[in-house]
């Protein structure tokens, strides 16, 4: 499985995870094998300055990504992320590493859109 987190730096697996979604400056993609992780990869966000909607989402899928976990996003990113087949889940907290443990067990898995999207338009 092929698992997408946003992150604030680019330390992989110890980068502390981004909590809104848009402007995450990384992204880390985790391959695993059952609980084993088998390979990590940092990319810079290519739209950290300005997105469009759907233009991040649809990066995460280039990146052949089945799961998308951050901290936060608006409703309309999940949506996307939904479209292309990637399963969204907010609430993801601490480290990339801590964060994907947290969602192999079940403890991030759903998402909800952020009340701070909603606010500023995201929904």
């Amino acid at each position: 499985m092929r698992i997408a987190v946003t992150a604030e730096t680019d330390q992989g697996l110890q980068a502390p995870v981004a909590q809104h979604f848009g402007h995450a400056p990384y992204f880390v993609l985790v391959d695993t094998d059952a609980a084993e992780v088998t390979g990590v990869e940092v990319l810079p966000n290519p739209f950290l300055a300005g997105h469009q909607p759907g233009q991040i989402p649809q990066f995460i899928s280039e990146q052949r990504a089945e799961v998308m976990l951050s901290g936060g996003m608006g409703g309309r990113a999940i949506q996307f992320f939904t479209g292309f087949g990637i399963q969204p889940a907010t609430g993801a907290s601490g480290t990339v590493a801590e964060s994907i443990a947290d969602f192999l067990d079940g403890r991030v898995a759903d998402a909800q859109a952020c009340a701070d999207s909603e606010a500023h338009g995201h929904g």
